[in-house]
């Protein structure tokens, strides 16, 4: 079977992950004969994206978007879309129009399995994702037609440096040279302006956090007590926003801590892991202690801020989180966790039913046979090898994701019909 080509389709681009990703796609697309065009929102839309003949800059309200992304789907006549992330405003309004025209939807998102990969999937993530709707038992009867062994990851391939790099940059841009774009509002309630300082303050202090982070990963691993790890999020990131029952994090803060406080033995710790991304903006430290102090546990729980998660998942006990995909690493290792919010991962054979009390009194644990089914099978189909922030990420992502783009079936159909591209076999790196 030949490899499909761009002939005669037209892609637009919306808002894509901070940095050159999404032009670097864009021009391997146009080499296969597609037309492709990027609407821009803001300045850092603009300077991520070099080809400036293809570039539709918006610089209308949000009332008048959908009637705008209408008239340049007619006229364009496009045949795909293609962003990163589909809740955001003006991503969900595209989406709606693009499904009522029979278009094809490409979605980007951090990958389910990352930091080693990146998600792409059509129609929609996270909670919209097709596998919310899938069964274990669905995603086994796809893999039996297939006898590929699922990918290995490397073992050195980090981006967190580049990603919070680009987003200074990014909203750099926005706050210096948005005169262009006056009626631009950003999908996040924070100003722009204080989003550019937690950026570059965050940039600024990595030493002292890796010092402090040293220390108190060394007092955890060291201390020779029994411990359950609370996996944090950001608090404006979609998924805890759109698909979780909290509206706050402090509201999943008091619930964990009071849960822990009735049910776990009283030589038990609690870890919370912030999100490698945290920035202060929301007082999670801070509200940490008051809840702590209030039930009488605080000498039993510790706080770490981002790094690396292996060095603690290694002894934890349990783990629980509202719906992070760093929950995966959990489920591989075969340590019992707790979710409250819709994942692509929380299907009743992994994920714990208990109440909270008696989950940290005793967890039970996944099934981990199933879950390894449901591992490879996200790896033989919507997980990507790569990274969007890296060059080296950025290479890898590429060798494989046009082709995808460019086929008649989606990730999922292709592995049950058998149309799938050739999957790269990813070795370790020693």
């Amino acid at each position: 079977m030949g490899y499909a080509t761009g002939d005669r389709r037209v892609f637009l681009f919306l808002q894509g992950p901070h940095g050159p990703f999404f032009h670097r796609l864009g021009t391997m697309l146009r080499k296969t004969g597609a037309e492709v065009w990027r609407v821009g929102f803001n300045a850092g839309d603009r300077a991520f994206w070099v080809h400036p003949g293809s570039y539709l800059p918006y610089q209308g309200s949000a009332e008048d978007w959908p009637e705008t992304f209408a008239a340049i789907l007619s006229e364009k006549r496009v045949t795909d879309i293609v962003l990163y992330g589909d809740v955001r405003r003006i991503h969900a309004e595209a989406v709606a129009e693009a499904r009522a025209r029979g278009l094809t939807v490409h979605v980007f998102e951090e990958g389910y399995m990352r930091p080693y990969w990146v998600t792409y999937e059509r129609g929609g993530s996270n909670g919209h994702s097709r596998l919310m709707r899938m069964s274990v038992e669905d995603m086994q009867a796809a893999l039996a037609l297939s006898d590929m062994e699922a990918p290995l990851p490397p073992a050195h391939w980090g981006d967190m440096r580049h990603h919070i790099f680009y987003g200074a940059l990014y909203h750099g841009m926005v706050m210096l040279r948005n005169g262009a774009y006056r009626n631009f509002r950003p999908h996040r309630a924070l100003p722009v302006t204080k989003e550019f300082r937690l950026y570059l303050r965050r940039l600024m202090l990595m030493p002292f956090t890796a010092l402090e982070r040293l220390f108190e990963t060394a007092r955890i691993r060291y201390g020779g007590f029994p411990y359950h790890l609370v996996l944090l999020q950001l608090e404006h990131d979609s998924s805890f926003q759109q698909h979780s029952p909290f509206a706050t994090m402090p509201e999943f803060l008091k619930l964990v801590i009071e849960g822990f406080a009735e049910g776990a033995p009283g030589h038990h710790h609690l870890v919370f892991k912030a999100h490698p991304l945290e920035d202060g903006r929301v007082p999670v430290r801070r509200t940490i202690r008051a809840l702590t102090r209030a039930h009488g546990i605080a000498d039993r729980v510790h706080y770490v801020r981002g790094g690396k998660l292996a060095q603690l998942l290694n002894d934890a006990r349990s783990a629980v989180t509202v719906n992070s995909t760093a929950a995966q690493q959990v489920l591989w290792r075969g340590i019992p966790l707790k979710v409250f919010g819709d994942a692509v991962y929380a299907k009743p054979e992994f994920v714990s039913t208990q109440p909270l009390p008696e989950f940290f009194q005793q967890p039970t644990r996944p099934d981990n046979r199933a879950y390894k089914d449901y591992r490879r099978y996200l790896l033989e189909t919507s997980q990507l090898p790569g990274g969007f922030y890296s060059a080296r990420g950025r290479r890898q992502l590429l060798r494989q994701v046009v082709d995808m783009m460019l086929a008649p079936d989606d990730p999922y159909d292709a592995l049950s019909r058998g149309t799938a591209a050739p999957r790269q076999q990813l070795r370790a790196v020693t």
